[in-house]
Parts: structure tokens; C-alpha cells; sequence
């Protein structure tokens, strides 16, 4: 039965527009006020897909995957702003930025949790998911301040890849070390090796060949040949990213989008990539976000723990990736904007959950209170985004 989910869509369409709106005539990103309708439309509020119409029909699930292809496109779309030399320049400050904004939330974190009573094994766990980082949020909100291309933008992001390999890392070390098992340590090293060998593969397989494929593709005798063989590829990107290489799939996304920068038909793929996500996909992701959080199912003390936790991921992000891009070589303000810009926790941070969940590392309660721990620092990052650039002028107005 499709009827629910196209009247589910179609109120996401309306709502995340019309909160996008409204943000942006209060000064704040359109990113912020389509995470908020997200959250009011979700059971922390009115639970509007929990009712039985749309729940029978199991539209969240649906809405939520569908959210998915919405992260994998904005991520595309910024790789697409991308000059590989450029982000290249910023190796130094993205490789200590992304390192320590990992180290430092993990510490954070962990001393948190242990302080609030948690056992040492759960309340590292705790500190492994503060130390993911997703930058779709970031991304998507530089993009709208037209700086995606400046000195901190393409630190953020190099910083994000760094990130995105180091906490999956630190998850394999700790189920090797509370799993005990001696046979883990090759399957450590085998993860390791093959998130290295598909980060350089697929970066130096996307600048050579993604270019000449969308070059080859206009003379396909199908309908829009072009978008057609994009759309494929960067699907493609996103499956092996995690299938082979085992990182997150917006990963290869964002991979694909740089490969594709130098393209001769970039302007065409930027146009219509955008019109897609931007008109269905991106308001799903946006607004799904929401719909993951309950805070109605927390206690007293839970939500204790949910407000100290999230308030620690925050400050933990801004001082361990700000003080990796301070040594660097960046300058303080900048090192700040690049802090900031690695606060939202995202998608990652929910699967690494999801993974302590499944293993029995995490109990349900826990695994809620890191869904409201992902939920306020993504919905932080844009004004503090916008705060901290407040200041800089943009290269590019991107609408």
C-alpha cells in the first residue's frame, strides 16, 4: 500500500521547505529549521508516522532509508565543489585535526560516563561514538554560506575522511580487546589495510576514470545518459565504500563527487544532482534525523546524562579537531570554524550505536540517550557554524 507513504512524503516536502524558510528569515541556515520540523514531526512531539495509517504501512523505515540517498547525494554535491589540489593543501591540518577529534571525545566521553556510574567497557563505547563525525550537516551548511571551497571548508572535510577511518578503527580495536579472541587481531589488521587500500583506490580510480565516463556517457543513445550513468556511479561509490572498504558510505560518496570536479560536463551533473536532492531527498534525510529520537522514552536521570553527554560531544569536537587544526599551521579563528565544524555526530555516530546495540555493548536506554546526544549536535552545528563564519566573507553564493 502506497497511498501513506506518498501523503508521508509530501508532508516532509511541505514541512522541511517551509521550516527551511522560516529559519533563513530568522538569520539562521535553512539546515537548522528542517532539522527542527524533523523533530516536531517525530514521536518526541506530535508522532505524526507513528499513527496507525502510516505506522501499518511501516513508512519511517521506508522514510529513514530513503533519508540515506539523501545524505549519499549532499555529500556528492560537495565533493563536486571540491579542487583536489586545494583539499590536498590541507593534509597537515585535516590529518592532526581529524586525529585528535577523535582522541579527545573518546576521553571525554569515557570519563563522563564512568562519573555518571557506567562500567569502563560501556563507557568507552560511549566515548567511541562521541569520537565519530559526520560533516553532511557542516557540508550542507557551508554550502549555503558559499564557503565550502574556503581554507577551513576543505580542512573539514579532508579532517571528516581522517575521522571516519580513525572511529571505525577505535570500534574494531575495542571489539578485538573485549572480544578477546586472538583470530581478531588479523581481522583488526585486515580492516585496517582494506579501508587504506580502498581510500587510495577509489580516490585515484575517481580522478582518472570518473571524468572520462561522464565524458563517454553523453553519447549514449538513452534518455538523460548522462545523469543516468552518475546517478549509478556514485551508488556504486557509496556501496563500495562500505561493502569493501569499510567506512561509511557517504565516504565514497563524497569520493566520487571530487573525481567528477574535473569533469567537462560538471556543470550539467551539478545542476540536475542538486534538483534531484535538493527537491526530494535531502528534505527526507533533513526531517528524518527527527524521526529517530524519542526523548519521551527518557527518565529523570537519563535525560541528566543525555544533556551532560551531548554538551561534552560538543566542547570535546571544537577542542580536540580545533586544536589538531591549530597545529596544523591554522590560525586560531580558523581552527575554531573547523571545530565547529565537526560537532554534528550524524549518521555515523548512529551506526556505531547501532553496532553496540546489536553486540550487546549498549543497553536500549543507552543507544536513546546517543540518539539525543546525535540529535543536539547536529542540531547545533549550523548556527554555530554560522556564528563562527560570521565574519568571512563567502566565495560563492550557492542557492
Amino acid at each position: 500500500m502506497i497511498a501513506p507513504l506518498l501523503l508521508s512524503l509530501a508532508i516532509i516536502i511541505v514541512a522541511a521547505k517551509l521550516g527551511g524558510w522560516l529559519s533563513g528569515h530568522l538569520g539562521q541556515p535553512a539546515v537548522l529549521g528542517e532539522l527542527i520540523i524533523g523533530l516536531i514531526l517525530g514521536p518526541s512531539v506530535l508522532n505524526i508516522f507513528g499513527q496507525a495509517y502510516f505506522e501499518t504501512a511501516h513508512v519511517t523505515g521506508t522514510l529513514i532509508e530513503m533519508g540515506e540517498l539523501g545524505v549519499i547525494f549532499l555529500m556528492f554535491v560537495a565533493g563536486l565543489e571540491i579542487d583536489l589540489r586545494d583539499l590536498l593543501k590541507t593534509g597537515r591540518a585535516s590529518a592532526l585535526s581529524g586525529s585528535l577529534g577523535v582522541v579527545i571525545p573518546i576521553i571525554m566521553g569515557l570519563v563522563v560516563a564512568v562519573w555518571f556510574g557506567y562500567a569502563i567497557e560501556a563507557a568507552l563505547f560511549i566515548g567511541i561514538i562521541m569520537g565519530a563525525t559526520s560533516v553532511s550537516i557542516s557540508a550542507q551548511t557551508l554550502m549555503e554560506l558559499g564557503l565550502i571551497r574556503s581554507r577551513e571548508g576543505l580542512t573539514l572535510l579532508g579532517a571528516a575522511v581522517v575521522d571516519d577511518v580513525l572511529a571505525i578503527i577505535a570500534l574494531s580495536v575495542f571489539i578485538v580487546i573485549v572480544g578477546g579472541d586472538g583470530g581478531s587481531l588479523w581481522l583488526l589488521v585486515w580492516t585496517i589495510a582494506r579501508m587504506l587500500l580502498f581510500l587510495s583506490g577509489a580516490f585515484l580510480l575517481g580522478i582518472w576514470l570518473l571524468p572520462r565516463l561522464s565524458k563517454w556517457a553523453k553519447q549514449l543513445p538513452i534518455g538523460e545518459p548522462v545523469m543516468s550513468v552518475i546517478i549509478a556511479t556514485v551508488l556504486l561509490y557509496a556501496w563500495a565504500s562500505e561493502a569493501l572498504g569499510g567506512v561509511a558510505v557517504i565516504t565514497g560518496a563524497f569520493i566520487a563527487g571530487v573525481g567528477l570536479a574535473r569533469s567537462p560536463v560538471k556543470e550539467e551533473i551539478e545542476y540536475k544532482m542538486r534538483t534531484l536532492a535538493y527537491a526530494l531527498f535531502v528534505p527526507i534525510f533533513l526531517v528524518g534525523i527527527g524521526l529517530t529520537a524519542n526523548v519521551r522514552t527518557l527518565s529523570g536521570s537519563d535525560l541528566g546524562f543525555a544533556l551532560v553527554i551531548s554538551l561534552t560531544a560538543i566542547v570535546s569536537k571544537i577542542i580536540g579537531a580545533g586544536a589538531g587544526a591549530k597545529f596544523g599551521g591554522m590560525t586560531g579563528r580558523e581552527s575554531l570554524r573547523v571545530g565547529a565544524g565537526m560537532v554534528s555526530r550524524g549518521e555515523v555516530g548512529l551506526i556505531i550505536a547501532e553496532v553496540g546495540v546489536l553486540n550487546g555493548l549498549i543497553n536500549s536506554e543507552v543507544f536513546t540517550i546517543e540518539v539525543v546526544m546525535v540529535l543536539a549536535t547536529t542540531l547545533v552545528a549550523p548556527p554555530l557554524l554560522r556564528l563562527v563564519f560570521r565574519d568571512k566573507k563567502s566565495r560563492k553564493t550557492l542557492t
